[in-house]
């Protein structure tokens, strides 16, 4: 019910800008969250946007450059990512979790398929 897209291959110093579109039958509201998997890594959080994109919040590593924001008309999230460096290279992943308290609170229960970051130096 999730499709990332957006990631690539992109020299130390670029951007991306991953969209993470949701399913149409996907009812009620959500909160959404990014997360990233590099290899023989743990899966980590990056950044999350609540149910009405009026509160975010960013993992130390990636705040002042990436920032998360969703479109409610197009069921899109996004997360641009600036200034990338080498060691953001990862497959990055959307979440979803069902709205039912104003902020995220970690119960992300759809994923998309990811979408790999490459960023070389």
């Amino acid at each position: 019910q999730l499709v990332e897209s957006g990631g690539g291959l992109v020299q130390a110093g670029g951007s991306l800008k991953l969209s993470c579109v949701a399913s149409q039958r996907t009812s009620g509201t959500y909160h959404v969250g990014w997360f990233r998997q590099a290899p023989g890594k743990e899966r980590s959080f990056v950044a999350s946007i609540n149910w009405n994109g009026g509160s975010t919040d960013y993992s130390d590593s990636v705040k002042g450059r990436f920032t998360i924001s969703r479109d409610h008309a197009k069921n899109t999230a996004y997360l641009q990512m600036n200034n990338l460096k080498p060691e953001d290279t990862a497959v990055y992943y959307c979440a979803a979790e069902l709205s039912t308290t104003n902020l995220p609170r970690g119960n992300y229960v759809y994923w998309g398929q990811g979408t790999q970051v490459t960023v070389s130096s």
